[in-house]
């Protein structure tokens, strides 16, 4: 079974109806990293309307956190909001500084980084419920499990001691107030009558903290099982640091069976990395972004990146060639025919969960929930060839027509054409899919040609003439040269890459000189034999 119908298999055993939740903190832009958290959570929810069952995905967040610290993009100006809720304060201008012109028009700094990852998520047809934490808390949704907390502080004070083998200190208690300056500071508690927290500031000003308010914030230890608990949270994946052993999921489960809840079922998923940098890390500067993922791939390949992958297996976003391994994958996944390769009475046990595996990562990798995947008639790779030798769209498509590739024009390969051309123009594009067609020789090249390459030319020009203008037929020219000149074919090809291309290796060179022209060729070799 595909590792998502195998956790709704185990929520199926718990009950009919679940919520599935992912949780992040919008305190920067969001990486493709952030992607593989909510993209687990989704993928298992469609496998449980799969088995029939009810299920409710929803996307927690935790704008209640404070801003840390004055990351690289922000201006120092945000020194003043440092252990400041991050959904009550300004979002950065263009300069990283504070927008109090945004923020008394109700942009908040957490929505300012949100809104562009749920746009990104659309396009990949995830649309969770949104659930702000802020807003619980200021709605008394914590008020329940914050009191038992603060009533049970010695129960509580053991089970994280316990679970997690490491000692808090004599003084911790289990809220933390925001200050007369709005922050979530270092003070002392003195008093607590419920739902009122007294404390006392480091420069001895005494404050009050209403919890039924949700003037402060509970540890993560504790907020997390408590978001369970009045969530109905079933299932939430969440990353190794929080799966290790004594980590807050331990201590979660236990915290919750405290509170009266069971616990989620956990998931625990690996990190994507970027290849040849480790992981993601947004303060060191090593991420793609959600929407530039996009911009350099269709959604439903990105889909698929995480749909094949279990979730305990690292993934290295490659934005090179392993952009195109995985369309290849996408493309030949798409083309099978998977009921009647289950149809076939000698599968093995083995075979026949190979192939359901497929098909489910293929399920689960398009975008529309429901719909079928669609076999594309234009592949990735040649996409790519001719997104680099035609310049202009419309040339794109009318030569697919009239090789017959296509009929009409659609919207979906508008958009591919769309996303190839940003991919072919960056940094990404890998050197050895690039495409750099000669259109004049260089002193050099003519200087350098031996009679050998004359030789090749001459029957390749005489070749070129009559031959029907199709990728097919002109790779049979160059096994055509090899025999009339006698020479070995791959002293054929390394001629013709160097005078076509101007590298002695390169792309599939049938299909580029199809997609250039004839006319084009036989000026070139034309110089060639001059």
């Amino acid at each position: 079974m595909h590792w998502a119908d195998v956790a709704a298999s185990r929520l199926a055993e718990r009950g009919n109806k679940h919520i599935i939740a992912a949780g992040i903190t919008p305190s920067g832009e969001f990486h493709i990293g952030h992607i593989r958290e909510i993209l687990t959570g989704e993928i298992i929810s469609r496998a449980c309307h799969h088995l029939g069952l009810e299920v409710d995905f929803i996307f927690i967040v935790d704008s209640a956190d404070p801003l840390r610290k004055v990351y690289p993009f922000l201006h120092e100006d945000y020194s003043n909001y440092i252990g400041h809720q991050i959904g009550n304060i300004p979002p950065p201008d263009h300069n990283g500084r504070p927008d109090h012109e945004a923020f008394s028009n109700g942009l908040t700094y957490a929505q300012f980084f949100l809104q562009p990852f749920l746009e990104a998520l659309a396009e990949i047809g995830v649309r969770p419920r949104i659930v702000d934490n802020l807003e619980m808390y200021r709605m008394g949704k914590f008020e329940p499990f914050a009191k038992m907390a603060c009533e049970n502080i010695d129960v509580v004070r053991e089970i994280i001691e316990r679970v997690s083998g490491r000692e808090l200190p004599d003084d911790w208690f289990p809220w933390t107030p925001l200050d007369t300056n709005g922050k979530l500071g270092d003070v002392s508690i003195t008093d607590y009558q419920h739902p009122i927290v007294t404390f006392v500031q480091n420069d001895g000003v005494v404050g009050t903290s209403d919890i039924s308010k949700g003037e402060g914030k509970l540890p993560w230890r504790i907020d997390w099982p408590a978001r369970w608990s009045f969530n109905e949270i079933t299932m939430e994946p969440f990353g190794k640091d929080h799966g290790t052993s004594g980590g807050s999921y331990d201590t979660g489960k236990e915290l919750s069976a405290f509170f009266g809840y069971q616990a989620p079922e956990p998931l625990t998923y690996e990190w994507i990395s970027l290849k040849g940098q480790g992981a993601m890390s947004s303060s060191v500067g090593n991420t793609i972004g959600p929407m530039e993922a996009l911009r350099l791939v269709p959604p439903e390949i990105l889909r698929l990146l995480v749909t094949k992958t279990k979730p305990n297996k690292a993934i290295e976003f490659d934005t090179g060639m392993g952009l195109v391994t995985i369309a290849d994958e996408y493309e030949r996944l798409a083309s099978r025919d998977f009921e009647q390769e289950l149809a076939q009475d000698n599968l093995s046990r083995r075979q026949k969960v190979q192939v359901e595996d497929a098909q489910a990562a293929l399920r689960y990798s398009v975008v529309a929930h429901g719909e079928e995947a669609v076999s594309e008639s234009v592949s990735f790779r040649h996409l790519a060839m001719l997104a680099q030798i035609r310049t202009v769209d419309d040339d794109v498509f009318a030569l697919l027509q009239e090789s017959g590739m296509i009929e009409n024009v659609s919207d979906s390969l508008k958009e591919r054409l769309h996303r190839m051309r940003y991919w072919t123009s960056s940094q990404h594009f890998p050197e050895e899919m690039k495409i750099q067609l000669q259109s004049t020789l260089s002193h050099d090249f003519i200087a350098s040609r031996t009679d050998e390459d004359k030789r090749i030319y001459s029957e390749m020009k005489v070749l070129f003439q009559d031959v029907l203008w199709r990728s097919d037929e002109l790779q049979s020219i160059f096994g055509q040269v090899s025999n009339a000149s006698g020479l070995p074919i791959r002293n054929v090809y390394k001629a013709s890459y160097s005078l076509f291309l101007g590298s002695e290796k390169g792309p599939r060179l049938a299909p580029i000189l199809e997609a250039w022209n004839r006319e084009s060729v036989l000026a070139l070799l034309e110089q060639a034999l001059r």
